[in-house]
């Protein structure tokens, strides 16, 4: 059965079917051949009940959030600063590519939206500095996956409501790890350059004083993200209501900057229930699936199955991370998160993991997933904004980046207290 309900799968993504077409008809195929009742009937109140979860409320504030920081001009400011300060490394805009798009990141909790925000502003300056072309767009889509890493994230809402795991604690272990990425992410790039001088473009250098400058511009940045992320630490705010206040920071940014006009409002809350409806769609989907596949026993025959091949506990979670990052080049991260979590993550528990360290390391292939060939949604947004040459070359320039994913999955296999440090020290063991 597994068989046939992967090539399926496999068939209906190829047919480029919408991912939550194709996860229904698989429901429907479930139902009608192995399920020992109907459950066709249940689909309305299971997409009710999920769809109306407190917690769910926070996705669409974060979507919003990241469009009213387009419209506020944000990342035209923050690239502007980070580029005085990194620029004198090699690698140049390279290096400022990442930083801000981990700010950008830590404000907007969507890859897609960062790597579309940073890459409009830096993509203009590759030809002029001479920069190597396929590096520097790698480096824009690496950094753009930062989005689902650095909290406040979506997916890790998501993760949240599928696995029954704390957001605030999930929040806090992405800290740790997010800032090491792309610390390994300017790593490459340092390397790369001083292997390879003729790649890094032109140096530029700027005074102290032109870097103090504008410093003044980071302040909203870095006010909205204490204000989003540490009122759902201090316990003042719901990440529900942290969001809230997010869209409400974000709006009132763009009034200062005379970008709050009625067009840009109605363009965000259009393409902010677009997204919504699609993720909801993929949702009601995938849970209406699960249903069937936990009615015919198969979560709990793989489970059964997985745990009885007698590898070790780390055996076996390198296995699914290596299933997981095929997975990736074939699915939509969403469609890959909601359909597999329900099933691999009691496994990870029962093999002795934490539930929010693995939540970190889901991520991490997240970010894989966005990138890799022939599905990577990040890889085709950069290669969009660029509106030239193949997206083969965006897909050449990842490779390094894609080493340095898998080195932080490695590290957080081999030291958890990467991710679960600072969850202990707020909530304890």
């Amino acid at each position: 059965m597994l068989l046939q309900i992967g090539l399926a799968l496999l068939v209906m993504l190829a047919l480029a079917l919408p991912v939550a077409g194709a996860l229904f008809l698989i429901g429907l195929f479930v139902n009608f051949s192995f399920a020992p009742v109907p459950i066709l009937v249940t689909i309305g109140e299971q997409a009710w009940s999920h769809g109306i979860e407190f917690t769910m409320v926070a996705v669409p504030f974060f979507i919003l959030t990241g469009h009213l920081l387009l419209a506020a001009g944000v990342a035209e400011r923050m690239y502007a600063v980070v580029l005085r300060w990194v620029s004198w490394l090699p690698g140049g805009l390279m290096h400022a590519n990442i930083v801000a798009c981990a700010f950008f990141a830590a404000t907007s909790g969507s890859s897609v939206a960062t790597a579309a925000t940073v890459g409009v502003v830096a993509l203009p300056e590759a030809e002029r500095q001479r920069y190597n072309e396929r590096l520097y767009l790698g480096s824009l889509a690496a950094g753009g996956t930062l989005g689902i890493l650095i909290p406040p994230s979506i997916n890790m809402v998501i993760y949240a409501v599928v696995t029954e795991t704390s957001i605030p604690q999930l929040y806090l272990a992405g800290f740790i790890p997010g800032i090491m990425l792309a610390g390994l992410f300017m790593l490459t790039i340092g390397v790369t350059c001083v292997l390879r001088p003729q790649w890094g473009g032109i140096r530029q250098r700027f005074t102290w004083e032109e870097r103090s400058r504008g410093l003044s511009d980071l302040i909203p940045v870095l006010m909205l993200f204490l204000v989003v992320v540490g009122s759902i630490y201090v316990g003042l705010a719901t990440p529900s209501e942290a969001a809230a206040l997010g869209v409400v920071l974000a709006g009132l940014m763009a009034w200062k900057w005379k970008q709050f006009k009625a067009a840009i409002l109605f363009r965000a809350a259009e393409s902010t229930m677009k997204t919504v409806a699609m993720i909801m769609l993929i949702m009601a989907a995938a849970y209406f699936l699960n249903t069937g596949l936990a009615m015919i026993g198969f979560t709990d025959q793989m489970k059964e199955f997985v745990l009885g091949l007698g590898f070790s506990p780390t055996g076996t979670l390198v296995i699914i991370i290596g299933i997981y990052v095929l997975l990736g080049c074939i699915m939509e991260v969403l469609a890959m998160m909601l359909l597999t979590l329900p099933i691999v993550a009691p496994i990870v528990v029962e093999l002795g993991y934490d539930p929010v360290w693995f939540g970190i390391v889901i991520m991490l292939v997240c970010e894989m997933a966005q990138l890799t060939p022939p599905v990577g949604m990040v890889s085709y947004v950069v290669q969009g904004l660029r509106k030239k040459g193949r997206v083969e070359d965006v897909f050449i320039g990842i490779l390094p980046f894609l080493v340095a994913i898998l080195v932080m999955c490695g590290l957080l296999i081999a030291f958890p207290e990467i991710a679960l440090w600072l969850p202990q020290q707020f909530y304890g063991d």
